[in-house]
Formats: C-alpha cells, structure tokens, sequence
C-alpha cells in the first residue's frame, strides 16, 4: 500500500509519519505500507502568487495532480492539509477519514525585539503567502508592510533569519507537526486573525471502491474534529469561495453545542463581515450553510468576487 502527500511541503512528510504511526500502533489494522511517495503540485511548482491563483479560480492548484495519482492507482492514500481540499470530491474519490485537528490557529514569528502582533513598529516588513492573512493583517494592522512570503516553512524561516523580514505569519499546525512550536513567538487569536476552514486538520483520502484503504484511513477518525471541519467547510461552499479565498471560519464544541463563527474580509482590509451561529452538532452541515447565506446577505460575496478581479 502507497500513500502520498505533497512533494513541496515538508511537513507533509511529518503528516505522513504522523498517520502510518497511528495506524501502527492499531493491531486490527494489518495493512503493510511499501513507501510514502512525494508528488509535486502546480501549486508547489508555480512562482505565481497566490491571489494572482486565486484570480484564476483557486481550485485544484495543491491536489490535482495528488487526486490523479490516486485515481490511476499509483497511490492508495493521500494526506493533504484539508484547508488545501476543495469543499468537493472528484467522483471515484472520497474523504475517507479526518484524524484529531492539531492547534488551528495562526502564529507570528518574529526578529528579536518583534515578538508580538499589536507591538510591532509601523512599515514593519511581515511575511505571508495567505491571501486571507493578508486580508486580516490589513484590517487589523493597515500601517504593516505586507510582503509576499513562498517556499516551505525552513525556506521561511530562513528568509526571517536573513533580515528580508521582520515578522512572518505561518500556520501553528505545521511548526507544531515539525516539532518547531518553541519558534512560535505569538498565537495569533480569533479576534485578530480568523483561520482556515479546516486549518490544522488533515484529510485522507482515497478511492472509494478501495475497501481495505477506506479501513485503514478511518481506524484514526476523529469524530468532534469532523464535526467541527463539516460545519466551517458547509460555510465555505456555500458562500461559493475556494481556499484562496479571504475567508476565515473556526468551529468550537462544548457540552454538545457547536459554535461557529466565519470572517469575510477585503482584501485590501477595508472591510470585514463577522457573524457567528451556533447549534446542535448533529447539524453542523446546516449550521454552515447557514452561516454563509447570512454572511452572502451582509455583501459577502461582493467581497469573495474582489478577491478574484
């Protein structure tokens, strides 16, 4: 059995060893796995941005190539960041499980004497690939210098230590999967920076008529984080947006009540639409519909369309 993430993140290969030790450690699982495979992506590939992507309709930039892999049988499972998946399989395929999500929020790091958001000087150079960062930064911190950041997190890293960067902002998930969170200097709260939907969750998927790779993906199911991914992925698709969209969504469960709060911003952080809603989990799908046609009714989607001009 092969399994596969993408060639140019390296903390996939962490996503990877993190899953075959999660299933190693089942002893109904006795599934035998012949190498983790890297592909790589037009998304690791390209030297576009990311908004001149997300102009071109943000799908598929960081899978395609994974998802016909799977397809033509070369792998059997593949790891993808589940804030990379479109809310919407190819047919043949499916998220056959969603492991316990990881810390989902974004985090700073900074040059010493820049180790926080809010105390950052005016004109400080801040790194960041995320066109929705970019949003969030923009409308919180509108006198920062926002700047293009490419290239996996030590590529990132480096390019801090250099000096070409006061600050970068990246995903808490990814550092913590490297064990590199004593590098994190600030997690940056919901108030400031809402995060992806689905951010610090992976998702596995495979073929569908794959009985035995089904099995093995869902022995490590987690059912809460699930749930709360459902609910924030429902308020994406139906607000029409894609990954690269400047949307922010977090869904949070207590004593069997899911709350879910969405963020849409302008990208140049003129503006930005909040609402949250909350519920039974058992509807967490509806719950994100929901939220979305409100958030379409505030001028959302005139916001999520900018984005794409």
């Amino acid at each position: 059995m092969k399994k596969s993430c993408r060639q140019f993140l390296l903390s996939c290969l962490h996503q990877c060893n993190e899953f075959l030790s999660a299933i190693h450690c089942l002893e109904s699982i006795e599934a035998t796995f012949q190498r983790i495979q890297t592909i790589s992506t037009k998304g690791d590939r390209s030297k576009e941005s990311l908004l001149s992507m997300a102009k071109q309709g943000d799908k598929g930039f960081w899978i395609t190539e994974i998802e016909e892999a799977l397809l033509g049988s070369r792998i059997d499972i593949a790891v993808h960041s589940l804030k990379d998946l479109p809310t919407r399989q190819p047919e043949g395929l499916e998220v056959a499980s969603i492991p316990q999500r990881v810390d989902a929020r974004d985090v700073l790091i900074g040059k010493e004497g820049m180790k926080r958001l809010a105390g950052l000087p005016q004109g400080a150079r801040v790194g960041t690939s995320s066109v929705r960062r970019k949003a969030f930064l923009r409308a919180f911190r509108p006198d920062l210098n926002i700047l293009d950041l490419r290239g996996n997190v030590d590529t990132r890293l480096a390019a801090l230590s250099s000096g070409e960067y006061d600050a970068i902002i990246l995903a808490a998930a990814g550092l913590i999967r490297m064990e590199l969170r004593p590098r994190i200097d600030e997690f940056l709260e919901a108030d400031v920076m809402l995060a992806a939907p689905g951010q610090g969750a992976l998702a596995l998927e495979t073929r569908s008529d794959d009985d035995l790779s089904v099995e093995v993906a869902y022995a490590i199911h987690d059912r809460a984080t699930d749930d709360r991914v459902t609910a924030e992925r429902e308020f994406l698709a139906g607000l029409g947006a894609g990954c690269m969209a400047p949307v922010g969504a977090h869904a949070t469960i207590k004593g069997g009540l899911l709350t879910l709060e969405g963020w849409v911003g302008a990208i140049d952080g003129s503006q930005v639409i909040r609402a949250t809603t909350a519920g039974e989990v058992a509807e967490c799908a509806d719950l994100g519909a929901e939220l979305a046609q409100d958030m379409l009714g505030q001028g959302a989607s005139e916001l999520i369309e900018a984005a794409r001009v």
